[in-house]
C-alpha cells in the first residue's frame, strides 16, 4: 500500500508520535473502503486500516475500534453496533454500501434517462434497512426534458418520498440552499446511476473533494481508480453528526438478501392492505381475494411497482449464500 505524500518534517513528526504510540488502541470512523483496504479517520489523523484475517465485513460509516501498528496504519478490532447498514446483492454474494446512515438521496436527473427499475430498488432497500429516502432531480435547467422528467418522478413523491429539485452546475447557491438543511445533523449517501451529476453535488458540497479523492486513493493504492470506492466526508459546518458519502455509479442493485415478508413491508403503498387478504400466507401474487391485487385493479397500486414486487420476490428464492 502506498500512503499519501507528506512533507518531510510532516512526515518525520507523524512517524515518531505513530512510532512511540504502537499498540495504541483508537475509536474512529471508516471513510473509505477498497477490497480488503480501509481508511479510518480518528481525531481528524487518517489511517490505512486492514481486518483481522480475511474478514470484509466493515463498511464505510462503521464506527471502529482500531490498534495501531505503525505512524500511518492500523488493524480494525471491532466494529461497534450499527445503526443502520444498506448493502446490495446478487444471488452469490453481498455488497457493503454504508453504515449508521440515516437518510439516502437518489440522484435522477433530466439527461441521460434514469432507469426507475433502479430508483425503486433503492427505495425499497432503503425502507428494508429503516433509512429514510429522498430524490433530487438534478439538471433542471435542461428545461426541454423537466417536464417529463417531473412527470417520471411524481409516482415517486406520491408514495411520500420527498422530490427536491436543483441544478448542481447552472444554479450552485441555490442548490446548496436546498441541500444544506436536509445535510444538518445527518449520515446521508448520495446513490444513482453515473452520469446523474452525484459528483457535481460533491463538489458543491464538498469543495476539497478533489483533494480527498486524491488522498484517498493514494492511500488505499488504487491509482486512477477514484470511482470505483465509497466514501464519506465530514460535514461539520452542518453540525455534530453531519456526514454525506458518496458512492460509485451503478447500473444494478441487487436485493437479494430480502425476505418476502421484509420485501412486503418496504413497499410503502402496500401497507394498508397487509393483513387483509383471505389467506394469512397470501404472497400478493395471484391468489385469490388478496387486498393488494385489488387494491392495483383499483389503480391504487401502480403496476409497475406490484412487477418489481414479484420480481424481487423470484430473486429472493434464489439466494445461495
Amino acid at each position: 500500500m502506498s500512503a499519501p505524500k507528506h512533507s518531510r518534517a510532516g512526515g518525520n513528526a507523524r512517524a515518531q508520535r505513530g512510532n512511540d504510540a504502537t499498540g495504541e488502541q483508537l475509536q474512529a470512523v471508516i471513510i473509505a473502503a477498497h477490497g480488503r483496504h480501509y481508511l479510518a479517520e480518528a481525531d481528524g489523523e487518517k489511517l490505512q486500516c486492514v481486518t483481522r484475517g480475511k474478514k470484509t465485513n466493515v463498511a464505510v460509516g462503521d464506527q471502529v475500534t482500531l490498534t495501531r501498528t505503525s505512524a500511518d496504519q492500523a488493524v480494525i478490532d471491532e466494529i461497534s453496533e450499527r445503526r443502520t447498514l444498506l448493502y446490495r446483492s446478487d444471488q452469490y454474494k453481498s455488497k457493503l454500501l454504508a453504515a449508521n446512515l440515516t437518510q439516502l438521496f437518489i440522484v435522477v436527473a433530466t439527461e441521460p434517462g434514469f432507469a426507475d427499475d433502479l430508483v425503486s430498488r433503492a427505495l425499497v432497500a432503503a425502507e428494508a434497512a429503516g433509512i429514510k429516502a429522498h430524490l433530487i432531480l438534478n439538471k433542471t435547467d435542461v428545461v426541454e426534458s423537466l417536464e417529463k422528467t417531473r412527470e417520471r418522478v411524481q409516482p415517486y413523491a406520491a408514495l411520500g418520498y420527498p422530490v427536491y429539485e436543483v441544478s448542481a452546475k447552472a444554479q450552485p447557491e441555490q442548490t446548496l440552499a436546498t441541500l444544506k438543511p436536509l445535510l444538518a445533523g445527518q449520515s446521508s449517501i448520495l446513490i444513482g446511476q453515473s452520469g446523474m451529476g452525484k459528483s457535481s453535488l460533491i463538489n458543491l458540497l464538498v469543495p476539497e473533494a478533489d483533494i480527498a479523492v486524491r488522498e484517498i486513493s493514494a492511500a488505499l493504492d488504487t491509482g486512477k481508480h477514484t470511482t470505483t470506492f465509497t466514501r464519506l466526508y465530514q460535514l461539520p459546518e452542518l453540525g455534530p453528526d453531519s456526514a454525506i458519502i458518496d458512492s460509485p455509479g451503478f447500473q444494478e442493485f441487487g436485493l437479494y438478501h430480502l425476505s418476502e415478508g421484509m420485501l412486503e413491508r418496504a413497499f410503502v403503498e402496500f401497507a394498508p392492505y397487509l393483513g387483509h387478504c383471505k389467506f394469512y400466507n397470501c404472497r400478493h401474487l395471484s391468489e385469490p381475494q388478496c387486498a393488494v391485487l385489488d387494491a392495483i385493479a383499483d389503480g391504487k397500486i401502480a403496476k409497475m411497482r406490484h412487477t418489481l414486487y414479484g420480481q424481487l420476490l423470484h430473486e429472493s428464492a434464489q439466494t445461495l449464500y
